[in-house]
């Protein structure tokens, strides 16, 4: 089983900061390069910038809970979410999908517990 996991390129597990502003504010965001590519990925879909990606979900973020505890985690639990979705089919795989065009349905409520 391990060997599943450990064969994986360590660049992939090597993390990168990188400075993101919202609203003006410079944030330091410090992920592993494989949910960067991710976060490009979803941006890209949407004809987004990271940064704009990132403050288009923290934006969202606020204005649904309020308040952002841990922002990087949200943007690692928002790529995890995001390839899972896809592995379920409620989000294409078809990148010339906008993301912001899919509605979910309620088997989607199932990867939020």
């Amino acid at each position: 089983m391990c060997q599943v996991f450990i064969s994986a390129d360590p660049q992939l597990y090597a993390y990168r900061a990188r400075s993101v502003r919202l609203h003006g504010v410079a944030t330091s965001i410090r992920l592993e390069n494989l949910f960067w590519q991710v976060l490009q990925e979803i941006a890209a879909r949407d004809g987004y910038s990271v940064a704009q990606l990132c403050t288009k979900l923290y934006d969202e973020l606020v204005a649904e809970h309020g308040a952002v505890d841990n922002f990087t985690s949200f943007l690692r639990v928002c790529c995890t979410r995001y390839l899972a979705l896809q592995l379920s089919g409620e989000i294409p795989r078809d990148a010339r999908v906008p993301v912001r065009s899919i509605t979910l349905g309620p088997s989607a409520a199932l990867l939020a517990h």
